[in-house]
Protein backbone atom coordinates (compact mmCIF):
# COMPACT_ATOMS: atom_id res chain seq x y z
CA UNK A 1 0.00 0.00 0.00
CA UNK A 2 1.42 3.36 -1.03
CA UNK A 3 1.48 6.36 1.30
CA UNK A 4 -0.09 9.74 0.60
CA UNK A 5 3.17 11.32 -0.61
CA UNK A 6 3.71 8.51 -3.09
CA UNK A 7 0.13 8.88 -4.34
CA UNK A 8 0.62 12.62 -4.79
CA UNK A 9 3.84 12.05 -6.71
CA UNK A 10 2.17 9.40 -8.90
CA UNK A 11 -0.72 11.75 -9.70
CA UNK A 12 1.75 14.53 -10.55
CA UNK A 13 3.63 12.20 -12.92
CA UNK A 14 0.40 11.10 -14.62
CA UNK A 15 -0.76 14.70 -14.98
CA UNK A 16 2.58 15.68 -16.54
CA UNK A 17 2.39 12.75 -18.98
CA UNK A 18 -1.20 13.72 -19.84
CA UNK A 19 -0.15 17.28 -20.72
CA UNK A 20 2.75 16.01 -22.85
CA UNK A 21 0.49 13.52 -24.66
CA UNK A 22 -2.12 16.25 -25.20
CA UNK A 23 0.29 18.63 -26.93
CA UNK A 24 1.94 15.78 -28.85
CA UNK A 25 -1.44 14.59 -30.11
CA UNK A 26 -2.35 18.06 -31.38
CA UNK A 27 1.00 18.47 -33.12
CA UNK A 28 0.62 15.24 -35.13
CA UNK A 29 -1.35 14.94 -38.34
CA UNK A 30 -1.25 14.91 -42.12
CA UNK A 31 -0.13 18.55 -42.09
CA UNK A 32 3.11 19.29 -40.27
CA UNK A 33 2.74 22.15 -37.78
CA UNK A 34 5.72 23.25 -35.64
CA UNK A 35 5.24 22.68 -31.92
CA UNK A 36 5.74 26.41 -31.27
CA UNK A 37 2.78 27.29 -33.49
CA UNK A 38 0.67 24.62 -31.80
CA UNK A 39 1.38 26.16 -28.40
CA UNK A 40 0.79 29.70 -29.66
CA UNK A 41 -2.57 28.79 -31.18
CA UNK A 42 -3.73 27.20 -27.91
CA UNK A 43 -2.89 30.29 -25.85
CA UNK A 44 -4.58 32.61 -28.34
CA UNK A 45 -1.51 33.97 -30.14
CA UNK A 46 -1.27 34.22 -33.91
CA UNK A 47 0.54 31.63 -36.01
CA UNK A 48 2.52 32.03 -39.20
CA UNK A 49 -0.31 30.58 -41.27
CA UNK A 50 -4.04 31.03 -40.70
CA UNK A 51 -4.60 27.55 -42.14
CA UNK A 52 -2.67 26.05 -39.24
CA UNK A 53 -4.83 27.93 -36.77
CA UNK A 54 -7.99 26.63 -38.45
CA UNK A 55 -6.71 23.03 -38.43
CA UNK A 56 -5.74 23.18 -34.75
CA UNK A 57 -8.82 24.94 -33.39
CA UNK A 58 -11.47 23.23 -35.50
CA UNK A 59 -10.09 19.72 -35.91
CA UNK A 60 -7.12 18.71 -33.77
CA UNK A 61 -8.12 20.42 -30.51
CA UNK A 62 -11.69 19.00 -30.47
CA UNK A 63 -10.26 15.58 -31.37
CA UNK A 64 -7.74 15.68 -28.50
CA UNK A 65 -10.41 16.82 -26.02
CA UNK A 66 -12.70 14.04 -27.28
CA UNK A 67 -9.90 11.51 -26.68
CA UNK A 68 -9.58 12.69 -23.07
CA UNK A 69 -13.32 12.43 -22.47
CA UNK A 70 -13.57 9.02 -24.16
CA UNK A 71 -10.54 7.48 -22.42
CA UNK A 72 -11.44 8.74 -18.96
CA UNK A 73 -15.16 7.99 -19.37
CA UNK A 74 -14.64 4.41 -20.56
CA UNK A 75 -12.02 3.79 -17.89
CA UNK A 76 -14.29 5.01 -15.08
CA UNK A 77 -17.35 3.15 -16.36
CA UNK A 78 -15.25 -0.02 -16.62
CA UNK A 79 -14.08 0.44 -13.03
CA UNK A 80 -17.67 0.87 -11.86
CA UNK A 81 -18.79 -2.32 -13.60
CA UNK A 82 -15.87 -4.38 -12.32
CA UNK A 83 -16.58 -3.26 -8.77
CA UNK A 84 -20.36 -3.72 -9.00
CA UNK A 85 -20.12 -7.24 -10.45
CA UNK A 86 -16.83 -8.11 -8.69
CA UNK A 87 -15.68 -9.49 -12.02
CA UNK A 88 -12.26 -8.59 -13.51
CA UNK A 89 -13.58 -9.21 -17.04
CA UNK A 90 -16.55 -6.85 -16.72
CA UNK A 91 -16.39 -3.78 -18.95
CA UNK A 92 -18.49 -0.69 -19.61
CA UNK A 93 -20.59 -2.49 -22.23
CA UNK A 94 -21.62 -5.60 -20.26
CA UNK A 95 -25.11 -4.16 -19.75
CA UNK A 96 -25.76 -4.13 -23.49
CA UNK A 97 -25.43 -0.33 -23.79
CA UNK A 98 -23.10 -0.54 -26.79
CA UNK A 99 -25.33 -3.15 -28.44
CA UNK A 100 -28.35 -0.88 -27.99
CA UNK A 101 -26.47 1.98 -29.64
CA UNK A 102 -25.40 -0.33 -32.48
CA UNK A 103 -29.01 -1.37 -32.99
CA UNK A 104 -30.15 2.26 -33.18
CA UNK A 105 -27.48 3.06 -35.77
CA UNK A 106 -28.28 -0.12 -37.73
CA UNK A 107 -31.97 0.84 -37.86
CA UNK A 108 -31.04 4.21 -39.36
CA UNK A 109 -28.35 3.05 -41.79
CA UNK A 110 -29.67 -0.39 -42.72
CA UNK A 111 -33.37 0.10 -41.96
CA UNK A 112 -34.22 1.76 -45.25
CA UNK A 113 -33.83 -1.58 -47.01
CA UNK A 114 -36.51 -3.08 -44.77
CA UNK A 115 -38.76 -0.18 -43.80
CA UNK A 116 -38.57 2.11 -46.80
CA UNK A 117 -37.71 5.76 -47.26
CA UNK A 118 -38.61 7.05 -43.78
CA UNK A 119 -35.17 6.15 -42.46
CA UNK A 120 -33.47 7.61 -45.52
CA UNK A 121 -35.12 10.93 -44.81
CA UNK A 122 -33.90 10.74 -41.23
CA UNK A 123 -30.36 10.10 -42.45
CA UNK A 124 -30.18 13.60 -43.91
CA UNK A 125 -29.92 15.06 -40.40
CA UNK A 126 -26.38 15.67 -39.11
CA UNK A 127 -27.38 14.40 -35.70
CA UNK A 128 -29.16 11.29 -37.00
CA UNK A 129 -26.50 8.77 -35.98
CA UNK A 130 -26.02 10.36 -32.54
CA UNK A 131 -29.77 10.48 -31.86
CA UNK A 132 -30.29 6.91 -33.07
CA UNK A 133 -27.41 5.56 -30.97
CA UNK A 134 -28.60 7.51 -27.92
CA UNK A 135 -32.16 6.21 -28.26
CA UNK A 136 -30.89 2.63 -28.66
CA UNK A 137 -28.71 2.95 -25.56
CA UNK A 138 -31.54 4.57 -23.60
CA UNK A 139 -34.02 1.79 -24.42
CA UNK A 140 -31.57 -0.90 -23.31
CA UNK A 141 -30.78 1.14 -20.19
CA UNK A 142 -34.49 1.44 -19.41
CA UNK A 143 -34.91 -2.33 -19.71
CA UNK A 144 -31.87 -2.98 -17.49
CA UNK A 145 -33.11 -0.50 -14.88
CA UNK A 146 -36.51 -2.17 -14.76
CA UNK A 147 -34.81 -5.51 -14.26
CA UNK A 148 -32.43 -4.15 -11.60
CA UNK A 149 -35.38 -2.93 -9.52
CA UNK A 150 -37.00 -6.38 -9.44
CA UNK A 151 -33.90 -8.60 -9.40
CA UNK A 152 -31.91 -8.91 -6.19
CA UNK A 153 -28.94 -10.83 -7.55
CA UNK A 154 -26.32 -8.57 -9.15
CA UNK A 155 -24.94 -11.40 -11.31
CA UNK A 156 -28.42 -11.93 -12.75
CA UNK A 157 -28.32 -8.35 -14.03
CA UNK A 158 -25.00 -9.12 -15.74
CA UNK A 159 -26.45 -12.18 -17.47
CA UNK A 160 -29.60 -10.28 -18.50
CA UNK A 161 -27.41 -7.50 -19.95
CA UNK A 162 -25.56 -10.09 -22.03
CA UNK A 163 -28.90 -11.49 -23.23
CA UNK A 164 -30.02 -8.02 -24.32
CA UNK A 165 -26.75 -7.75 -26.24
CA UNK A 166 -27.45 -11.06 -27.97
CA UNK A 167 -30.98 -9.99 -28.94
CA UNK A 168 -29.82 -6.67 -30.41
CA UNK A 169 -26.96 -8.42 -32.24
CA UNK A 170 -29.47 -10.81 -33.81
CA UNK A 171 -31.65 -7.93 -35.01
CA UNK A 172 -28.58 -6.17 -36.46
CA UNK A 173 -27.67 -9.39 -38.30
CA UNK A 174 -31.14 -9.53 -39.89
CA UNK A 175 -30.89 -5.87 -40.95
CA UNK A 176 -27.40 -6.48 -42.34
CA UNK A 177 -28.70 -9.38 -44.43
CA UNK A 178 -31.13 -7.07 -46.23
CA UNK A 179 -28.77 -4.09 -46.41
CA UNK A 180 -27.02 -2.96 -49.57
CA UNK A 181 -23.24 -2.97 -49.96
CA UNK A 182 -23.10 0.81 -49.50
CA UNK A 183 -25.17 0.67 -46.31
CA UNK A 184 -23.10 -2.16 -44.90
CA UNK A 185 -19.93 -0.20 -45.61
CA UNK A 186 -21.32 2.86 -43.82
CA UNK A 187 -22.30 0.77 -40.81
CA UNK A 188 -18.90 -0.94 -40.69
CA UNK A 189 -17.14 2.43 -40.82
CA UNK A 190 -19.24 3.59 -37.85
CA UNK A 191 -18.14 0.45 -35.99
CA UNK A 192 -14.49 1.40 -36.51
CA UNK A 193 -14.97 4.34 -34.14
CA UNK A 194 -13.79 7.89 -34.72
CA UNK A 195 -12.67 10.76 -32.49
CA UNK A 196 -12.35 13.38 -35.20
CA UNK A 197 -15.92 13.90 -36.37
CA UNK A 198 -17.22 16.08 -33.54
CA UNK A 199 -17.90 19.78 -33.96
CA UNK A 200 -17.67 22.17 -31.02
CA UNK A 201 -21.48 22.07 -30.63
CA UNK A 202 -21.51 18.28 -30.49
CA UNK A 203 -18.55 18.27 -28.11
CA UNK A 204 -20.40 20.67 -25.79
CA UNK A 205 -23.44 18.36 -25.60
CA UNK A 206 -21.11 15.40 -25.10
CA UNK A 207 -19.30 17.20 -22.27
CA UNK A 208 -22.50 18.08 -20.37
CA UNK A 209 -23.75 14.47 -20.33
CA UNK A 210 -20.23 13.26 -19.52
CA UNK A 211 -20.04 15.59 -16.50
CA UNK A 212 -23.37 14.28 -15.23
CA UNK A 213 -22.05 10.71 -15.37
CA UNK A 214 -18.82 11.72 -13.61
CA UNK A 215 -20.71 13.54 -10.83
CA UNK A 216 -22.84 10.45 -10.14
CA UNK A 217 -19.74 8.23 -10.08
CA UNK A 218 -17.99 10.55 -7.62
CA UNK A 219 -21.08 10.52 -5.41
CA UNK A 220 -20.92 6.70 -5.45
CA UNK A 221 -17.35 6.41 -4.10
CA UNK A 222 -18.44 5.42 -0.60
CA UNK A 223 -20.90 2.86 -1.98
CA UNK A 224 -18.22 1.40 -4.26
CA UNK A 225 -15.78 0.95 -1.38
CA UNK A 226 -18.49 -0.66 0.72
CA UNK A 227 -19.51 -3.06 -2.07
CA UNK A 228 -15.96 -4.44 -2.11
CA UNK A 229 -16.78 -6.09 1.22
CA UNK A 230 -19.65 -8.04 -0.35
CA UNK A 231 -23.34 -7.21 -0.65
CA UNK A 232 -24.37 -8.97 2.57
CA UNK A 233 -21.77 -7.15 4.65
CA UNK A 234 -22.61 -3.88 2.86
CA UNK A 235 -26.25 -4.32 3.88
CA UNK A 236 -25.20 -4.84 7.49
CA UNK A 237 -23.39 -1.50 7.33
CA UNK A 238 -26.62 0.19 6.25
CA UNK A 239 -25.92 0.52 2.51
CA UNK A 240 -29.02 0.64 0.32
CA UNK A 241 -27.96 -1.92 -2.29
CA UNK A 242 -30.70 -1.20 -4.83
CA UNK A 243 -30.21 2.56 -4.75
CA UNK A 244 -26.41 2.26 -4.95
CA UNK A 245 -26.66 -0.27 -7.79
CA UNK A 246 -29.08 2.02 -9.64
CA UNK A 247 -26.73 5.02 -9.33
CA UNK A 248 -23.76 3.00 -10.59
CA UNK A 249 -25.72 1.62 -13.57
CA UNK A 250 -27.00 5.10 -14.49
CA UNK A 251 -23.50 6.60 -14.27
CA UNK A 252 -22.03 3.83 -16.43
CA UNK A 253 -24.85 4.10 -18.96
CA UNK A 254 -24.49 7.88 -19.27
CA UNK A 255 -20.74 7.60 -19.85
CA UNK A 256 -20.61 4.49 -22.06
CA UNK A 257 -23.83 5.28 -23.94
CA UNK A 258 -22.83 8.86 -24.73
CA UNK A 259 -19.34 7.86 -25.80
CA UNK A 260 -20.70 5.18 -28.13
CA UNK A 261 -23.30 7.56 -29.55
CA UNK A 262 -20.77 10.26 -30.43
CA UNK A 263 -17.66 8.25 -31.30
CA UNK A 264 -18.83 4.69 -32.03
CA UNK A 265 -17.91 1.55 -30.09
CA UNK A 266 -14.36 1.65 -28.71
CA UNK A 267 -13.03 -1.60 -27.28
CA UNK A 268 -10.75 -2.65 -24.42
CA UNK A 269 -10.12 0.79 -22.85
CA UNK A 270 -12.82 0.24 -20.24
CA UNK A 271 -11.59 -3.27 -19.56
CA UNK A 272 -7.82 -2.72 -19.44
CA UNK A 273 -7.43 0.71 -17.80
CA UNK A 274 -8.87 -0.22 -14.35
CA UNK A 275 -6.50 -3.21 -14.15
CA UNK A 276 -3.49 -1.12 -15.16
CA UNK A 277 -4.43 1.47 -12.54
CA UNK A 278 -4.69 -1.16 -9.79
CA UNK A 279 -1.27 -2.52 -10.76
CA UNK A 280 0.30 0.96 -10.56
CA UNK A 281 -1.38 2.21 -7.38
CA UNK A 282 -1.91 -1.15 -5.62
CA UNK A 283 -5.10 -0.07 -3.87
CA UNK A 284 -8.81 -0.79 -3.92
CA UNK A 285 -9.80 2.62 -2.54
CA UNK A 286 -12.00 4.30 -5.12
CA UNK A 287 -11.05 7.75 -3.82
CA UNK A 288 -7.65 6.99 -5.35
CA UNK A 289 -8.76 4.77 -8.23
CA UNK A 290 -11.33 7.12 -9.79
CA UNK A 291 -8.98 10.09 -10.43
CA UNK A 292 -6.15 7.70 -11.34
CA UNK A 293 -8.33 5.89 -13.90
CA UNK A 294 -9.40 9.28 -15.28
CA UNK A 295 -5.77 10.32 -15.91
CA UNK A 296 -4.52 6.95 -17.16
CA UNK A 297 -7.54 6.42 -19.43
CA UNK A 298 -7.06 9.85 -21.00
CA UNK A 299 -3.33 9.21 -21.49
CA UNK A 300 -3.81 5.82 -23.15
CA UNK A 301 -6.56 7.16 -25.42
CA UNK A 302 -4.38 10.08 -26.53
CA UNK A 303 -1.52 7.67 -27.26
CA UNK A 304 -3.82 5.37 -29.25
CA UNK A 305 -5.16 8.31 -31.24
CA UNK A 306 -1.62 9.53 -31.93
CA UNK A 307 -0.75 6.06 -33.26
CA UNK A 308 -3.95 5.96 -35.34
CA UNK A 309 -3.11 9.30 -36.94
CA UNK A 310 -0.10 8.23 -38.99
CA UNK A 311 2.32 11.21 -38.84
CA UNK A 312 2.81 13.13 -42.08
CA UNK A 313 0.27 10.91 -43.85
CA UNK A 314 -3.30 11.23 -45.07
CA UNK A 315 -4.15 7.83 -43.59
CA UNK A 316 -6.00 7.51 -40.29
CA UNK A 317 -6.24 4.00 -38.85
CA UNK A 318 -9.48 2.88 -37.13
CA UNK A 319 -9.24 3.91 -33.47
CA UNK A 320 -11.14 0.79 -32.42
CA UNK A 321 -8.45 -1.40 -33.97
CA UNK A 322 -5.65 0.50 -32.22
CA UNK A 323 -7.28 0.31 -28.78
CA UNK A 324 -7.80 -3.43 -29.26
CA UNK A 325 -4.16 -3.92 -30.26
CA UNK A 326 -3.10 -2.04 -27.13
CA UNK A 327 -5.73 -3.34 -24.71
CA UNK A 328 -5.80 -7.05 -25.57
CA UNK A 329 -2.07 -7.66 -24.82
CA UNK A 330 -2.54 -5.85 -21.49
CA UNK A 331 -5.35 -8.19 -20.46
CA UNK A 332 -3.33 -11.23 -21.63
CA UNK A 333 -0.30 -9.98 -19.68
CA UNK A 334 -2.37 -9.59 -16.54
CA UNK A 335 -3.77 -13.12 -16.85
CA UNK A 336 -0.35 -14.65 -17.60
CA UNK A 337 1.16 -12.98 -14.55
CA UNK A 338 -1.61 -14.62 -12.49
CA UNK A 339 -1.41 -11.80 -10.04
CA UNK A 340 -4.47 -11.57 -7.83
CA UNK A 341 -6.70 -8.71 -8.88
CA UNK A 342 -7.44 -6.14 -6.22
CA UNK A 343 -11.21 -5.94 -5.56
Amino acid sequence: MLNSKTYSFSFLVLLTILIICFFTNISLGSVYIPFKDVFNSLIGSTTEQETWLHIIQNYRLPKALTAILVGSGLGISGLLMQTLFRNPLAGPFVLGISSGASLGVALVILGSSVFGGVFMAFLISKWSIVIAASLGSFLVLLAVLMVSIKVRDTMAILIIGLMFASITAAIVSVLSYFGSAQQLQQYIFWGFGSLGNLSWDELFVFFIIYCLGIIISLASVKSLNTLLLGENYAKSLGLNIKRSRLAIIISTSLLAGTITAFTGPIAFIGLAIPHLTRQIFNTSNHKILLPAVFLLGAIVMLICDSIAQVPNSDYTLPINAITSLVGAPVVIWLLVRKRKMVF
